[in-house]
């Protein structure tokens, strides 16, 4: 039954193709799969540029709920395209755009959910770290082996940091040695593994979950979640106050309060 489901929610009303990425539209989530599979999905500059633009354009559409990033083959991605990395022309400028996707990730106002099946490498692996979630399958694998070649990996070493345990991340980072997907879970890397034949299906189910929820309930609520991790205990308390009662402001939530005491089910206003 879940593979209809599946089938119904990914009858898109849209979709686009580039040499380096595909996507799709469904009912209230929009999968964005690197297909450059040739360079195992290297976040080139012309990726970074496309993924920056495909992400803000899905957060920006108010029948969205959430982002699903995939790579397409047995590599999630590999990180930072070398060939272009060793143009000195080319590195302030590949930086700069990849700062960029990484701010674009955090402001934007609907979830985004890593689906990884393979190697994430690298930048390949920061962009797991700053996803708000990642459902990995157990054949998957974590590294950052920037060091193995005189770079050590210091920007995707700054999600590592905050996501996982400090010690499993500098072992990656001054190693270069990747951990496997129950290591990733364990630490706090990804959400939860399943086996590759039911990795798509975790996705939808989580889709359909999110995709039930209030939208500017969930937005306000990741705003807040990343503003208050890097505040002091007391004063997170203490703002976190008021957002629960902006919170209660919103035409969402008085909907979803009345439901409870109607016994029915809520009527979102998108």
């Amino acid at each position: 039954m879940l593979k209809s489901v599946l089938r119904q929610l990914y009858r898109h009303k849209s979709s686009s193709s580039s040499e380096n990425i595909t996507t799709i539209k469904s009912a209230n989530s929009y999968r964005i799969t690197l297909s450059d599979s040739k360079t195992r999905n290297t976040l080139s500059i012309v990726t970074l540029q496309h993924l920056i633009e495909e992400i803000k354009n899905a957060g920006d559409d108010l029948s969205l709920k959430s982002i699903v990033l995939c790579g397409n083959g047995p590599v999630f991605s590999a990180g930072h395209n070398l060939n272009e990395l060793s143009i000195p022309e080319n590195q302030k400028i590949i930086f700069s755009l990849a700062t960029k996707l990484m701010n674009t990730m955090i402001d934007c106002p609907i979830p985004i959910i890593a689906c990884v099946d393979g190697i994430a490498a690298a930048s390949g692996c920061q962009l797991v770290a700053a996803s708000d979630m990642a459902i990995c399958s157990n054949r998957s694998s974590f590294s950052t082996p920037g060091v193995n070649l005189g770079l050590f990996c210091s920007t995707p070493g700054i999600p590592l940091a905050r996501v996982m345990s400090k010690k499993t991340a500098a072992y990656m980072l001054f190693t270069g040695t990747p951990i496997n997907a129950e290591e990733a879970l364990r630490t706090g890397l990804v959400s939860k593994v399943v086996q590759p034949e039911e990795l798509d299906d975790e996705i939808t189910k989580l889709t359909i979950l999110i995709g039930q929820k209030s939208r500017s309930v969930i937005t306000l609520g990741k705003k807040f979640f990343y503003r208050q991790i890097d505040e002091n205990i007391k004063l997170a308390y203490k703002n976190g106050e008021q957002i629960m009662l902006d919170n209660l402001e919103l035409n969402d939530c008085k909907e979803g309060l009345q439901s409870f005491v109607e016994k029915r089910k809520p009527k979102w206003s998108n």
